[in-house]
């Protein structure tokens, strides 16, 4: 006899009731609802729903002071402790720039979003959290101890919606797109892609020749593009913990993209879960599910642009990571030898 799908906001809470243990997204995915869907059942209770505009949210953030920065896909987690600030709107594509909280937000993907006040044994814990069409999670805030509890009130009064049904409308999730590559114009790709001046060229140039990024990296040979061991992800990280490198990780979905910019400190595997533990950045990557892992370079007017990327078995990306130049520091030099001498992958070291 299969579970029936609580379909009503009182059996939702009803199911959150019984599984208080369980974290949001993965009881909402055990009782085959979205995310977005479980957290609208409690509106009115612990949860106000509020405008998803961009333009209305981020310029009252700033008053918050120190909260935490939370962006995920179904394999990766980064979360960053800052300060909102040097908010950039966009029609199509929105930024956040501080030396902590770096994001790059899409706003037509930003169509819910919620104030939460839940208590706890330790006390009310608060965030806004930002969901897409489909009830899956976007980006989300977290006030920490230090945060402005006051301007927390102000924002929620002044952000919410006269919506506050308990019920939330999804649309299908869209599928994660696959490979795409077109063999016959892999010569256009490598001499195009060889005269790139700036990484973001790299995607105008694929989508002009109907590819996507996986699709060019399995097509392109080296030197642009390497197929590394999965396995290898692991000891690159404890490498640039070791050597000290400050690199850029990004981490997003189709919405948000948050990037952390430095060194890493305390790494630990718990599981299938790989963590980055440190003060004021924390990474969750789930090892298992890298299918494939590519050391790429993109040509840039301030010398080669090389990352390592990871990708899950439908071809999504998970995660990207850099070498960084900080002011007068470049650490790009060592971070390059440290891919050249990266594991390939056994299958590409015969071919």
């Amino acid at each position: 006899m299969t579970e029936q799908v609580p379909n009503t906001p009182a059996q939702i809470r009803a199911a959150n009731a019984q599984n208080s243990g369980k974290r949001d997204r993965d009881l909402a995915e055990s009782i085959g609802l979205t995310e977005g869907q479980l957290v609208a059942a409690f509106a009115g209770n612990d949860v106000t729903r509020l405008t998803a505009k961009l333009d209305d949210i981020f310029p009252m953030l700033n008053g918050l002071g120190e909260v935490m920065a939370l962006t995920r896909n179904i394999s990766c987690v980064i979360e960053k402790v800052g300060q909102y600030d040097n908010y950039h709107s966009g029609a199509h594509a929105s930024m956040v720039l501080t030396d902590e909280i770096d994001l790059r937000m899409f706003p037509s993907h930003w169509v819910h979003a919620f104030a939460i006040e839940r208590k706890t044994d330790s006390g009310v814990k608060r965030s806004l959290q930002v969901f897409d069409a489909a009830g899956d999670a976007v980006h989300k805030i977290f006030l920490r101890e230090g945060s402005d509890l006051d301007h927390w009130d102000q924002l929620v009064s002044a952000l919410a919606s006269e919506d506050q049904s308990q019920t939330l409308d999804v649309e299908p999730r869209k599928p994660t797109e696959t490979p795409k590559a077109n063999p016959e114009k892999a010569d256009i790709l490598r001499a195009e892609w060889a005269k790139m001046t700036d990484t973001h060229q790299f995607m105008r140039l694929t989508s002009k020749l109907k590819m996507n990024r996986l699709g060019a990296y399995r097509i392109a040979g080296e030197p642009l593009a390497r197929e590394l061991t999965p396995s290898a992800i692991s000891p690159m990280f404890d490498q640039v913990r070791d050597k000290e490198i400050e690199v850029m990780i990004f981490v997003g979905n189709r919405g948000c993209i948050e990037i952390h910019g430095g060194r890493i400190g305390t790494i630990k595997q718990m599981g299938p879960w790989f963590n980055v533990l440190d003060p004021r950045f924390n990474l969750h990557l789930r090892t298992d599910h890298i299918a494939e892992v590519w050391a790429v370079t993109k040509p840039t007017q301030r010398g080669p642009a090389v990352s390592v990327e990871a990708f899950d078995a439908e071809g999504g990306l998970i995660f990207q990571i850099f070498g960084r130049r900080a002011g007068e520091s470049d650490h790009r030099p060592i971070w390059n030898e440290l891919v050249a001498a990266l594991e390939p992958q056994p299958e590409a070291a015969l071919t």
